[in-house]
């Protein structure tokens, strides 16, 4: 795999990243990164930088555990919907074993 090094500037600071993923992809993230941190920082009581970023990695990864719950949930009625769906199909072309 070829690695990337890429500058990101994450609430004023610049980092280099090594990553096998694509320089905009890796700059997509620091933004996204950078972005929840700002967030949290303009709360009046958050002024250390690093609660900033332990309440940011918080909040992003609440993000993704609340995108796979909604994925498991979507890959749950679909298999709901197949199976309905099959049930509509002549016995031959079901899937079903025949014996």
């Amino acid at each position: 795999m070829t690695t990337h090094s890429t500058r990101v500037r994450i609430v004023g600071e610049e980092y280099t990243i090594r990553s096998d993923v694509p320089p905009e992809v890796t700059r997509a993230i620091a933004a996204h990164v950078d972005a929840a941190i700002r967030k949290v920082l303009e709360s009046p009581a958050i002024t250390d930088p690093g609660k900033a970023a332990i309440l940011a990695a918080m909040s992003i990864t609440d993000e993704l555990f609340r995108e796979r719950a909604a994925q498991a949930d979507l890959a749950e009625e679909m298999r709901g919907m197949s199976s309905e769906l099959r049930r509509w199909l002549p016995p031959g072309k079901r899937g079903e074993q025949t014996g």
